[in-house]
């Protein structure tokens, strides 16, 4: 409690030169509900002063569950704007006319707002990856396979870092986008289908007749990942039938 109101402190103290009276203030609020899981990570410290700087924006933070103008949630609904502790996140809006929301809504799924989330770090580690934005409704693609070997496989070699299904919430890497969100990109039979080949997982993964063995000057960091093409269109299999993150509509610019 005393960082949620550290943080409603700071911001209204940096943002003081942009309240002339108290209606003009209170039509540059936004009354926006979080968990306190958000509020002690620091995280909020970093990201909501610098839209509020840039739009004169100012927020007023409030427990999980209270009446406000949005809130910032793990439960699915809304937009989805990040992925972090293990959990991917959206902003819920209680109205849809709400012009400071729909700023801040554009700005946190734009360019600006997704570079800011990702620059986060605590002790030098990221840990919070924005959502990407979907350029438009996508082709329902469903591959064959064995789906339900696909899963298992998943939550055994990708379960450690990646949130694969609902059992695999509370043991993942926080900065590790979920299935869910990665299949909500437009490329994510591409990145699912060659995820060897792109980092990190080159330094630690090996496919059976794909991949190099390992320089032995330059073994694996982790525990290897070692899985066949075969066990590799399970997992495919698996991962065209999640539901995708809503990942909100594509931004508009003026």
């Amino acid at each position: 409690m005393c960082c949620r109101f550290a943080l409603v402190f700071m911001l209204g103290l940096t943002l003081a030169l942009f309240d002339t009276g108290a209606g003009k203030a209170n039509s540059k609020t936004i009354r926006l509900a979080v968990p306190d899981e958000l509020v002690s990570s620091g995280f909020l410290k970093h990201l909501l002063p610098r839209f509020s700087l840039k739009t004169g924006i100012r927020f007023e933070l409030l427990a999980e569950g209270a009446t406000a103008d949005a809130a910032l949630s793990q439960e699915q609904g809304g937009t989805a704007v990040f992925s972090g502790l293990g959990k991917d996140w959206f902003l819920i809006a209680s109205a849809a006319d709400n012009a400071n929301l729909v700023r801040f809504e554009d700005w946190i799924t734009g360019e600006v707002g997704r570079k800011t989330i990702d620059s986060f770090k605590s002790d030098g580690k990221s840990l919070f990856t924005a959502a990407v934005a979907r350029a438009g409704e996508q082709e329902t693609v469903v591959l064959s396979g064995d789906a339900v070997r696909g899963e298992k496989l998943a939550v055994v070699h990708c379960g450690r870092c990646h949130m694969v299904n609902e059992a695999t919430r509370l043991t993942t890497i926080g900065s590790s986008p979920s299935f869910a969100v990665m299949r909500s990109f437009a490329d994510w039979k591409a990145r699912f289908e060659a995820f060897f080949a792109l980092n990190p997982h080159p330094s630690f993964t090996q496919i059976d007749g794909v991949t190099e063995p390992f320089d032995p000057a330059r073994p694996s960091p982790i525990a290897p990942l070692e899985i066949t093409l075969t066990e590799l269109d399970a997992i495919l299999a698996f991962v065209s039938r999640i539901p995708a993150a809503d990942l909100g509509a594509p931004i508009q610019y003026q």
